[in-house]
């Protein structure tokens, strides 16, 4: 089965982001735009994963999710993998608490990788994003990342992180969450 961790946004927050997105959409057709559903902020792609490693990695997931505090995130400007001028993904940017995202998503690739699904991409720079769209070949977007150089989304608390299954078809990816596992209480929440 194919599997990614990630965490997912309030629907308040998402729409918002779809808000300032959708009419951005028409001029360029040919961009592969992600549906508002598909809305995530990975922290490790695990890549084809077979059962019994699903499996072991639901209690390395728990044991990560406790050694982090939920996290106050926002979306931001937008940008372009590997440059604007030659675009793959047009994404927005991710504001807020980013290097205890940071931190969360090397304690979910270590316990990935001690369950026996260590990412593919392991040993790269995690560059928080969420994905808007897709280039078939390079693509100059620019004029879509100008449009997106002042967005700056509502926060919100990213409180738990999810284990999802990726369906790959015909059409756009479908996923499933296979798992869910809080995070620590912040301790200035706690104390309210």
């Amino acid at each position: 089965m194919r599997l990614f961790v990630a965490l997912t946004p309030p629907q308040q927050v998402l729409d918002e982001l779809e808000a300032t997105v959708a009419p951005l959409r028409p001029a360029w057709p040919g961009l592969r735009w992600t549906g508002q559903e598909a809305w995530h902020l990975t922290l490790a792609f695990l890549g084809e994963v077979s059962e019994d490693t699903a499996a072991a990695l639901g209690p390395r997931l728990d044991r990560a999710a406790h050694r982090h505090q939920s996290l106050s995130l926002s979306f931001g400007p937008g940008g372009a993998f590997p440059s604007p001028g030659r675009a793959r993904v047009l994404w927005a940017g991710i504001g807020g608490d980013r290097e205890a995202l940071k931190a969360l998503a090397r304690s979910v690739a270590a316990g990935a990788r001690r369950a026996g699904a260590a990412p593919p991409d392991e040993g790269r720079q995690f560059r928080p994003h969420l994905t808007l769209a897709r280039c078939r070949q390079p693509a100059d977007v620019r004029e879509l990342v100008a449009s997106l150089a002042g967005y700056a989304g509502t926060p919100w608390t990213a409180a738990d992180i999810h284990l999802i299954r990726s369906f790959l078809n015909d059409g756009p990816p479908r996923y499933e969450t296979a798992g869910t596992w809080p995070l620590r209480a912040r301790q200035d929440q706690a104390a309210g």
